[in-house]
């Protein structure tokens, strides 16, 4: 893992030294990993062997053999889906939601089912039935397709709060063909999300500070981009039937997780049933949702560049680095002297501007390397980074650059002011 950010304009020396494996010169920065270029010697350092047991290490061997097998497996159908798109196949990312649709039917017709029982309990039974109908209800409440709900709490900014940061948001919005958003938050995540819920379907735009920070102001609009293109892209599974099913499979298999002996055996089944449907849903959806995870990267480009688009990308491969910073200073303690005394998180989110600048080439090549090796995505979701990065250099954007000027930034830094010290806050005691 790298050290931490130095200020900005440090200096750092690389020596030269030779690779152990094919004796090209390797460049040698305190700060990063040296590895080879040209062979890839080092790319990912080796952790030290935890299981000093013969039998546990054995057992480690075979778990990490499994997973590269899984990994390998997982590559092998991303790529697919990669080159699909890059050929201009786009109806080989929409096979599998349908039948995903039809296990959604399955799931809201259970609840239905159980609806329409309690029911004609309720109405038509006898006396004894109806008290089997009233304890169906509790049955019916546990059942219910979840939307969603939205509870505003101190992360949430209002529009007379920042009303730049909104005025920004709606122009990207209008751009990329989405509605104004309905509430934006500010947390401490290096992320940014977007999603609707409840009846009424309002949105939310949550934008993780510490990601931001590393951004410059049009990869700021290029992140907005992306995140706006989710509500336009096509994503079935961010559509009311397929995630409501999710959803309510998600809450039953909570339901059926007992702890007593006697109700695990019972529940065995049903619990494997969900657990299964669940794996099921994911593996006919994430071709769908991976790619529309490329047109929201494309919408990206729109409303910035290509470049801009591509460099916001590569700024989610900073995410070790951040985290890197974010535990150094929870470390120190506060200062007691100096501009910023009292108040580390100036220097927090000063570290966190220079991180995309502390990177040397080399560094920037290493980590692209192992975004490639690793298959590293944001998560399950997403398409491997090294892949998003390469298609969107691929595919003709037209843009729409939108304008985001000095005057503009001012007012939404301004504006998110006080939510940076809250949520250094959060960072510097957690």
């Amino acid at each position: 893992m790298p050290t931490p950010v130095d200020a900005p304009g440090a200096r750092h020396h690389a020596s030269p030294s030779a690779c152990p494996d094919c004796a090209a010169v390797l460049e040698a920065d305190e700060r990063f990993p040296v590895w080879c270029p040209v062979c890839e010697w080092n790319l990912q350092p080796a952790e030290p062997a935890r299981e000093s047991d013969p039998k546990k290490r054995r057992r480690a061997e075979r778990e990490k053999r499994r997973t590269e097998a899984g990994k390998r497996r997982t590559q092998a159908r991303v790529e697919g889906l990669f080159d699909a798109l890059l050929s201009g196949d786009g109806a080989a990312a929409d096979r599998g939601w349908l039948l995903a649709s039809a296990l959604a039917g399955l799931v809201h017709l259970v609840t239905f089912a159980v609806w329409g029982g309690t029911t004609a309990l309720l109405l038509f039974g006898t006396s004894p039935l109806r008290v089997v109908g009233v304890c169906c209800l509790g049955l019916c409440f546990l059942l219910r397709p979840r939307l969603g709900r939205i509870r505003p709490d101190e992360t949430f900014l209002t529009r007379a709060e920042a009303p730049a940061l909104y005025a920004l948001a709606d122009r990207v919005a209008t751009e990329v063909g989405a509605r104004p958003v309905d509430h934006i938050r500010a947390d401490a995540e290096f992320n940014a999300w977007f999603t609707r819920a409840g009846l009424r379907r309002r949105s939310v735009l949550s934008i993780g500070l510490p990601l931001w920070s590393t951004l410059t102001p049009p990869q700021q609009v290029a992140l907005l981009g992306h995140e706006f293109g989710h509500d336009v892209n096509g994503d079935h599974r961010r559509g009311v039937w397929l995630r409501s099913a999710v959803s309510a499979l998600l809450e039953w298999h909570l339901i059926i997780n007992p702890t007593q002996f006697l109700a695990q055996l019972l529940l065995a089944v049903p619990k494997w049933l969900t657990g299964r449907l669940l794996e099921l849903m994911n593996r006919l959806t994430v071709r769908s949702g991976q790619a529309a995870e490329y047109r929201a990267d494309e919408l990206s480009a729109r409303v910035t560049s290509t470049e801009t688009a591509r460099q916001m990308l590569e700024t989610l491969l900073l995410s070790p680095s951040a985290e890197t910073v974010l535990v150094r200073y929870r470390s120190l303690p506060r200062q007691r002297s100096g501009p910023n005394a009292g108040r580390p998180e100036a220097d927090l989110w000063a570290q966190l501007g220079a991180l995309p600048g502390s990177l040397t080439p080399l560094e920037r090549e290493r980590r692209l390397r192992l975004s490639v090796r690793e298959a590293g995505a944001v998560d399950s979701t997403h398409p491997p980074t090294h892949l998003r990065i390469k298609l969107i250099g691929r595919r003709p954007v037209d843009s729409h650059p939108v304008f985001f000027g000095p005057a503009e930034q001012a007012a939404v830094e301004a504006e998110l002011a006080p939510a940076q010290g809250r949520v250094a806050g959060e960072l510097l005691v957690g």
